[in-house]
């Protein structure tokens, strides 16, 4: 019959079934998650299923589907060799999938049928089918129609769709579409010929990954820069690129280990950086969820994330924090001073310290006698309607802005090889300008013939239009010099012989002593023509704080009424006020009684007049009449943070989310005094009263009395005058006087555990006979049942992973040892970052418990209140 025989055709089944069934275990097996090392790649006809992983060919990334919580699951590319799980992508951060763990909700990942795409879809069994319905798509930047695609997890992070076998050919990739970190070598910018914009979203929050409030964006409009952007309102500017840098972000500065790129053409324009060895360095930038972007290193000695640059990081960040011509800068004070040969548009305004309504000129311009002030170490204005040309030379683009009646100031577009290119304002308003000591760069602005005679740092008074001008200028401020200095020694003359008849006259009335130190407060600390001469300013900084007279302090409260008091402690009493203009303030009137004295006064004035943060409370100015010393503050709407905190009845209103802002807001603040304030400042008295809540509950740092400065390269330091609040200081500080960095860090991580609790350390009693909240703490956490800790009056809106992250923290800012507590920048980073590994605590320092004779003070009747002096006795064996 020509046909098979029936025994042969049985054995040929029976091996193409073995052969089959070998075939597809191994196909199996190569998915398998155990089994992963080599599978990078999909092709048309296989998919990926949820309990599946892709991982790079160096093993460096994984792809794969994860769930924060077992309910929303995501497809997400995260380290592969990071302990910690670090997630740099999320494909459907807005669309989560629901419980895909049974088995009848299966789904897998595979490539669109246009080969140009990625889709999740329903895995009812065969990946193949076309009729599988679609759960998420991913956007697509071309039109083509590969004919044999496969999708590729690379090592750089990056998941892409190509042709297979050519890996130049591109049809889509997840670097067009990042979430909230920007990995080495991908573009932060525009592809001007698709149209497509790269930019940053920050998650809602540390356990959800959809889309936040926080954007970091390249404009490339003008002089293209980047913008951070809270629901669409810029709250801070990276300055434009000048060749080296971006102008706002002196720090960045190409490495051996890093480059960093900038392209500006006609197809394209975009940043990006280079790690040149990726083995070594392991960095991302990253905008977190509270807006702060960051850039993050790998630690591999300490298995850790390292903090090693973010913004914004002061009060100059803040975008237009001065307004149109106003200039910011951190190493004077006030922070916002007007360009030169302008005035404040709003004086009492900027006299209070608030300069968002800028300056305007002093002298209205005349076009063809206007000149060119030089402004050096600038981070350049708001360039968004600024022009560029870059082919004219610096001088050719001082020539065109003079001939512009327009053009109000002019700078390099390069500072790469010396001064190249020319950027120009016109028809503009210059705004967010800041003064850098080192960075920034020159700028040119214009200024009036009249104004210009009084400053030396003119533009290009080199040329021949500007020389015979120089000469009569130099003349005419040698002249006017000379007549001022004539003044000036009068002045001092006349002010030296009042002083000393005050002193002698007031002397008879009171102790010489006290009154020589109001005097110094007056003329050494408060008036802007004298010098601080103490150690905290031995840069010579004019302070130049408002001071305010008695009478309207006194009408402000209602003669420092009951009905305003709306505090009072060691140092007397604090005020509620409404100065003449609806301006509400907070009075701190030093008691006669305290045993805060004028050393502690004059403290807080050279210090917080310095200190600009938004975690910072501010000082509005002072005054300082007869016997009255007393401080003006901004008001704080909800007053300090015990007020509420530790009220069974107002507690409810701080549920977890504000509660963790809180924590947020106080550890930033303190970051800011440790690191990246002009001065390292230690508080010493950080504690839950000594934080105050503004309207929309941000928490600010206040009273600096007991703070003390140190220099950049100093460690501890060591005093026979304890002051603080029992409950609150280290070990080593309650014991031995020695403080640090490190006492403010023990104090905050026990703020943070009462901030949890709703309960105060100091006070604290259980029924397990604790010593105090810290043993509670430290019991709960080693016995796994941390969420006992949590104030039950938050309500039931929370995060456990959150809280319990904030305990740990906790626990590991108050261990016994200063040197096994982390530096303020690990607590940020560790508070913002779920993805950042925490050593395990050890014993949390156990000093100063129920026993209240421990040390004498006369404060020791209010447990919240601060001990002005407590003597250290060392005491050595015979």
């Amino acid at each position: 019959m020509g046909g098979i025989p029936v025994h042969l055709h049985y054995r040929t089944t029976t091996f193409s079934r073995t052969l089959f069934f070998f075939l597809t275990s191994f196909l199996f097996l190569s998915f398998s998650p155990t089994k992963t090392s080599s599978v990078d790649t999909i092709t048309a006809s296989q998919s990926l299923a949820a309990d599946q992983i892709l991982v790079s060919s160096n093993d460096v990334f994984k792809l794969g589907f994860f769930s924060l919580d077992n309910i929303s699951w995501y497809l997400g590319i995260w380290y592969k060799n990071i302990p910690e799980t670090t997630y740099v992508w999320v494909a459907n951060r807005d669309t989560p999938l629901k419980n895909i763990n049974s088995s009848s909700s299966a789904v897998a990942l595979r490539i669109g049928d246009r080969g140009n795409h990625l889709v999740i879809v329903r895995d009812g069994g065969g990946s193949n089918s076309a009729a599988a319905p679609v759960l998420w798509s991913s956007n697509w930047t071309t039109a083509a129609n590969p004919t044999s695609p496969v999708a590729q997890l690379l090592d750089s992070g990056n998941l892409v769709i190509r042709e297979a076998g050519n890996k130049q050919s591109i049809f889509w990739q997840s670097f067009d579409f990042p979430t909230d970190t920007l990995l080495p070598d991908a573009k932060l910018g525009w592809d001007l010929k698709s149209g497509l914009n790269k930019y940053l979203t920050s998650w809602k929050s540390i356990t959800d990954p959809s889309t936040g409030d926080y954007t970091f964006k390249l404009n490339y409009r003008g002089f293209p820069e980047c913008f951070l952007e809270s629901r669409e309102e810029v709250t801070y500017r990276s300055g434009p690129w000048n060749g080296i840098r971006f102008s706002g972000v002196p720090e960045m500065k190409s490495t051996q280990r890093i480059d960093f790129t900038f392209m500006f053409n006609n197809h394209e324009v975009y940043y990006a950086y280079h790690v040149n060895n990726t083995r070594s360095l392991i960095s991302r930038l990253t905008l977190n969820s509270t807006g702060s972007l960051q850039r993050m290193t790998w630690i591999e000695d300490t298995q850790t994330w390292s903090l090693f640059w973010y913004a914004p990081k002061d009060q100059c960040d803040s975008y237009r924090e001065c307004g149109p011509y106003g200039i910011c800068d951190t190493n004077s004070s006030p922070v916002c001073n007007c360009t030169l040969g302008f005035t404040p548009k709003n004086p009492q305004a900027w006299g209070l310290r608030e300069g968002s309504e800028g300056c305007v000129p002093q002298t209205a311009l005349d076009c063809t006698t206007d000149g060119f002030l030089t402004m050096k170490g600038m981070k350049l204005p708001d360039s968004t309607s600024a022009y560029v040309d870059k082919t004219m030379t610096l001088k050719e683009c001082h020539v065109a802005c003079k001939s512009n009646c327009s053009c109000t100031a002019f700078s390099s577009a390069n500072i790469s090889n010396g001064a190249a290119g020319c950027v120009m304002w016109t028809d503009s308003l210059l705004v967010d300008m800041r003064h850098y000591v080192d960075g920034g760069q020159d700028m040119y602005v214009r200024l009036a013939a009249s104004d210009l005679a009084n400053y030396e740092e003119l533009a290009f008074a080199d040329d021949s239009e500007e020389k015979s001008p120089s000469l009569a200028l130099v003349a005419g401020v040698s002249a006017v010099s000379g007549i001022l200095l004539l003044v000036l020694a009068a002045c001092f003359i006349w002010k030296r012989k009042r002083i000393r008849s005050m002193l002698g006259g007031q002397a008879q009335k009171k102790g010489t002593q006290e009154r020589t130190q109001d005097m110094l407060i007056n003329e050494a600390v408060v008036s802007s023509n004298k010098r601080d001469h103490s150690c905290e300013s031995s840069n010579n900084d004019e302070l130049d704080l408002p001071l305010f007279h008695l009478n309207s302090i006194a009408q402000a409260t209602n003669n420092f009424s009951d009905e305003n008091k709306i505090g009072q402690g060691g140092f007397g009493c604090v005020y509620k006020g409404m100065l003449e203009e609806g301006l509400e303030i907070a009075v701190k009137r030093l008691s006669k009684n305290s045993g805060q004295g004028m050393e502690e006064f004059k403290n807080e004035v050279r210090f917080i007049v310095r200190l600009q943060h938004v975690n910072l409370v501010r000082l509005l100015g002072c005054c300082i009449e007869m016997d009255e010393k007393i401080l003006i503050y901004e008001f704080m709407e909800h007053g300090s943070l015990d007020f509420i905190l530790f009220d069974k009845l107002r507690s409810s209103i701080l549920n977890w989310p504000r509660r963790f802002d809180i924590i947020c807001g106080v550890a930033r603040g303190l970051l800011y005094l440790h690191q990246d304030s002009r001065f390292r400042i230690i508080h010493r008295d950080l504690k839950a009263s000594n934080v105050l809540l503004d309207g929309e509950m941000c928490p600010k740092i206040s009273d600096f009395g007991m703070a003390r400065m140190f220099s950049r390269d100093q460690v501890d330091a060591s005093t026979r005058r304890v002051v603080g609040t029992y409950g609150y200081m280290s070990p080593e500080y309650a014991m031995d006087g020695l403080f640090s960095v490190k006492s403010d860090v023990f104090s905050f991580g026990v703020l943070l555990l009462e901030i949890i609790s709703g309960k105060k350390n100091r006070g604290f009693y259980s029924t397990n006979n604790e010593l105090n909240l810290l043993s509670h703490a430290w019991n709960l956490w080693k016995e796994g049942n941390g969420m006992e800790l949590l104030d039950p009056s938050v309500g039931v809106s929370y995060s456990s992973q959150e809280v319990l992250r904030c305990i740990h923290v906790g626990l590991l800012c108050v261990q016994e040892h200063a040197e096994d507590r982390p530096v303020m920048s690990n607590v940020v980073l560790m508070l913002g970052s779920e993805t950042t590994s925490m050593p395990h605590p050890r014993n949390p320092g156990f000093c100063l418990g129920r026993n209240n004779d421990t040390y004498s003070s006369s404060s020791m009747h209010d447990e919240s209140c601060t001990v002005n002096q407590v003597t250290v006795t060392l005491l050595h064996g015979r």
